[in-house]
């Protein structure tokens, strides 16, 4: 059913740069590794989230840096609760880090939606980036692929950058259907994105079985399905654009199993959940080592 679903369609260039002690380049141009931590709905006060910034930006190490200084250094962004990122923002201001938001409302800007956020909203408190698209948006939200794919194309719209998230269920894993998952939801979240835009966005595989469940995807288990992102990612565009876009794992990514993922060739960066909210859980996997 799934494969029978598939599209096909477009996609630019891309190199692989890592943090730390090596550097290793993988493609005709340098891609800068990106980590990020998605903190959800943690911590319960904004002294407790100012703690955490500024107690991870305190151990990040040289090799870290804003997105805008190039792909020999690593991009470190956080998404914390609606409540806190002005906050944050203040927090990490001077120190390279950028900020996100977990979700936004792609609906419209004002109005009568109670509870609702805009994207122009986050953008004005300073963020960066959005997360859209994330397992536990899919299912606990019931956020469907026609509404993400109205996000990505609203966050993109309002100059941010959106941080897709694709993944396959256990079930969908153990059935051998990873692949076509990632394919079909790659093809609808990214519909009406233009090669151009693609500059703009992050993917980040996350299988659905492994957040927050202590089960491990393998790094070279997640190396193929990285892999076959970034070729299905030029069948939709083109080549230089599949190897030009970041692709982060996400999956109970730890400072054991940080270093084996970042000296994946695909693998850009890593979308960590719980980790993220231990300050030096989270510095240590940003001061990843290239192996």
């Amino acid at each position: 059913m799934i494969r029978a679903l598939l599209i096909a369609g477009g996609a630019s260039a891309f190199q692989q740069a890592t943090n730390g002690i090596s550097k290793v380049s993988t493609a005709l141009h340098a891609r800068q590794p990106i980590m990020a931590g998605n903190w959800k709905l943690n911590p319960s006060s904004v002294q407790e989230a100012d703690g955490l910034a500024k107690g991870m930006a305190a151990l990040l190490d040289s090799s870290t840096c804003a997105v805008s200084d190039g792909p020999m250094c690593t991009e470190v962004v956080v998404f914390p609760p609606f409540p806190f990122i002005a906050s944050v923002v203040d927090d990490l201001e001077n120190v390279g880090v950028g900020v996100g938001a977990q979700s936004i409302f792609h609906q419209a800007e004002t109005g009568a939606y109670t509870g609702a956020v805009s994207c122009a909203m986050v953008k004005d408190m300073g963020c960066m980036y959005v997360l859209c698209g994330h397992s536990e948006r899919r299912t606990v939200f019931k956020d469907d692929d026609a509404a993400i794919n109205s996000k990505v194309l609203k966050v993109i719209e309002d100059g941010l950058k959106p941080v897709l998230c694709i993944g396959e269920t256990k079930d969908e894993y153990d059935g051998g259907l990873c692949e076509d998952v990632c394919k079909l939801q790659l093809a609808k979240d990214l519909a009406g994105v233009t090669a151009d835009q693609m500059k703009d966005v992050v993917i980040a595989y996350e299988p659905v079985w492994a957040i927050g469940t202590g089960l491990v995807c393998p790094s070279d288990v997640a190396q193929k399905v990285h892999k076959s992102i970034r070729a299905y990612i030029a069948v939709l565009y083109d080549q230089a654009t599949a190897d030009a876009v970041r692709i982060q794992y996400g999956g109970s990514v730890t400072p054991e199993s940080v270093d084996e993922l970042m000296s994946q060739p695909d693998i850009d960066g890593c979308l960590v959940g719980g980790a993220s909210l231990v300050a030096e859980k989270f510095a240590r996997i940003c001061n990843f080592v290239k192996l």
